[in-house]
């Protein structure tokens, strides 16, 4: 099949190559990006295949697929101040190589380079766009949530490779980011059940129940938190910024409806002995390791000591060769001891840019379809940051840059719909 540009005609025969190309690299790039999301669920190996997509997304955005927008430009900044700080750090490790603290800051460049990326991704057609990446994440939510669920029920053959200490992890390797990755496929899901109707509703209701019950055997207390809070904030933003008058009566049935559902999931699944039994464990706001002086919250002090001695960091995980053998679990004090004092602020204003950008994009009318879920994802995000390691969480990276990508988006001369078909 050949296509053809009615732009090119006039064109030399080598500068209609080079548009030919340049078409077909556009065409290719949602293709291409939505296996790298897909891929995403897939990380139980180091590289992930979701490294090796991005590679080949962003060599085709390259041939001509991606426009780069202005309006992203302080992301781009923000990438280049933090690259020189992410490279002199490790050379002040003194318990591990070099080279090995280099390589994980530069992931964590790579990873800042992905959400960029996927800003100008979302920004250059943004229902287009995220329409692609909802379907692929909501596809792939479905399927390591089944994946999770069967084997912690003891249903799936070899079950014993996708769990961890006895909590599902699915294809990843830590059930305390299986969990959270999670989140923003089912605010995807949540968002068309509030404002969708029939067969839309109800498939989409089916999708956030079935990633509900992956989220809960993975046993998270930060993931069960995390999808509470960000439910939450997609209902309220739904009910105050979306619906009509009469949509807010039929809201209030869907969510009490929900919650009776969900009761019920839940009330199945605590009828046998085993979940009910690591559910009361887990059910607490703190465990054993979070008390005392050397526990999660008490050891605060000990390593606010250690970042303010320390301006050029301490490098990567050098922390746990200290007089704690754990990381420090607070991502915001992490990031001190891994970057220094410079690449910390660097990340505090990304932090900070990206909550202001999306405060203000709710409310244009036009960015709030996209930017409910994206955005009630994000917050309670980086409040589980303060207690929980995230600067190398492949989806913190993702939904940052699609905050972006939201806010970048030109605005239409017209509405395009509340929900992505």
């Amino acid at each position: 099949m050949t296509l053809t540009l009615p732009a090119s005609r006039g064109l030399a025969p080598s500068d209609r190559g080079r548009a030919w190309f340049g078409a077909s690299a556009k065409q290719v790039l949602g293709l291409i990006v939505g296996i790298w999301i897909f891929s995403g669920g897939f990380v139980i190996v180091e590289p992930s295949p979701y490294e090796v997509m991005f590679l080949l997304a962003f060599a085709v955005a390259l041939a001509g697929g991606l426009q780069l927008r202005r309006e992203t430009l302080p992301l781009l900044l923000i990438v280049i101040a933090f690259t020189p700080f992410a490279l002199i750090s490790p050379f002040f490790m003194q318990y591990q190589p070099v080279i090995d603290g280099l390589i994980f800051n530069l992931v964590t460049i790579f990873l800042l380079v992905t959400s960029y990326f996927a800003a100008n991704f979302v920004a250059q057609a943004p229902h287009t766009h995220m329409r692609v990446i909802a379907h692929a994440y909501i596809a792939i939510a479905i399927i390591t949530s089944v994946v999770g669920t069967l084997a912690y029920m003891g249903i799936l053959p070899g079950e014993d490779v996708f769990l961890r200490f006895g909590r599902a992890k699915a294809f990843f390797n830590d059930p305390n980011v299986y969990g959270p990755f999670l989140i923003l496929p089912a605010m995807f899901a949540l968002q068309r059940v509030l404002l969708g109707k029939g067969r839309s509703a109800l498939w989409n209701g089916i999708a956030y129940l079935v990633i509900f019950v992956g989220v809960f055997v993975s046993f998270s207390r930060g993931a069960w938190g995390h999808l509470a809070a960000s439910s939450l904030l997609v209902l309220v933003m739904v009910f105050f910024l979306e619906a009509s008058a009469r949509e807010k009566v039929r809201l209030l049935l869907i969510a009490l409806g929900g919650l009776m559902l969900l009761a019920a999931a839940m009330a199945v699944l605590l009828s046998i002995p085993v979940v009910a039994e690591l559910f009361t464990q887990r059910f607490s706001l703190t465990q054993s390791y979070d008390t005392g002086e050397l526990g999660r919250f008490g050891r605060i002090w000990y390593t606010l000591d250690v970042v303010l001695t320390n301006p050029w960091g301490i490098g990567p995980l050098e922390y746990g060769f200290l007089r704690i053998t754990e990381q420090p679990h607070n991502t915001y004090l992490n990031v001190a001891l891994t970057y220094g004092w410079g690449g910390a602020l660097v990340y505090y204003l990304l932090v900070g840019s990206t909550l202001a950008a999306g405060g203000r994009a709710l409310i244009r009318a036009s960015s709030r379809p996209l930017l409910i879920p994206v955005f009630a994802t994000f917050v309670p995000m980086i409040a589980l940051s303060a207690i929980i390691d995230t600067d190398h969480w492949r989806h913190w990276f993702l939904v940052t840059g699609l905050v972006w990508g939201v806010c970048a988006a030109p605005r239409p001369a017209k509405a395009q719909g509340r929900l992505l078909p």
